[in-house]
């Protein structure tokens, strides 16, 4: 089943109601469901609740998916509805820290600054408007094209770059002012102690 492509599982699970090509579907494409649903939510155990129901409702869609489109693209834009659809009715957004990207090993002073700015960057995104931070995960995390964000938000290509100008304006700021505070909390003011060369014994 690895070697078989997406397209082939779904005319096999669609078409010939194959049971195991289904699951192989689903399994494939359930981690990036989450991945996406969290970043949207930012909320574990509400993105595993978005991700199972987009699973569920791309099983039972199936037969109406155009084979012209990628399932992957498809699957996205069904995540990213269910999840807007959950950020709609509630006020406020519940957040989680987002895990820390892949890197090369820091020292623990760089790993300290590295958790500070994704705080402030999951603070920041969890600011923006949903739409906003949905089309932003989608291009900076997904790396889907903008032909693809408009075709999975329903966008047109001018309101896709809108928003992902703004989103990114946004964080950009808020990274912005986390260097400068650092920045300034780092320099020695007249008041800081100075600590003065030793004194050498006269002769």
């Amino acid at each position: 089943m690895e070697q078989i492509s997406d397209a082939e599982l779904v005319v096999r699970a669609r078409d010939r109601g194959d049971g195991v090509a289904l699951d192989e579907l689903l399994r494939r494409h359930r981690d990036t469901a989450y991945r996406v649903a969290l970043r949207i939510c930012l909320n574990p155990a509400e993105a595993e609740d978005i991700a199972q129901e987009s699973l569920v409702r791309a099983w039972r869609s199936l037969d109406r998916f155009r084979s012209d489109a990628a399932f992957s693209t498809w699957l996205y834009r069904i995540t990213t509805n269910t999840a807007l659809k959950r950020a709609g009715r509630r006020k406020d957004v519940v957040m989680a820290e987002l895990p820390e990207p892949l890197g090369p090993d820091l020292d623990p002073a760089g790993r300290v600054v590295q958790r500070e700015r994704l705080a402030v960057a999951t603070t920041a995104l969890a600011s923006l408007p949903p739409q906003q931070r949905a089309c932003w995960v989608l291009r900076e995390v997904e790396g889907l094209s903008y032909d693809e964000l408009a075709e999975v938000l329903g966008l047109t290509l001018a309101a896709v770059k809108g928003r992902l100008f703004r989103a990114r304006a946004e964080l950009t700021a808020a990274l912005a002012r986390y260097d400068e505070d650092t920045a300034t909390e780092d320099t020695p003011t007249e008041d800081t102690p100075t600590e003065k060369p030793p004194s050498k014994d006269l002769p």
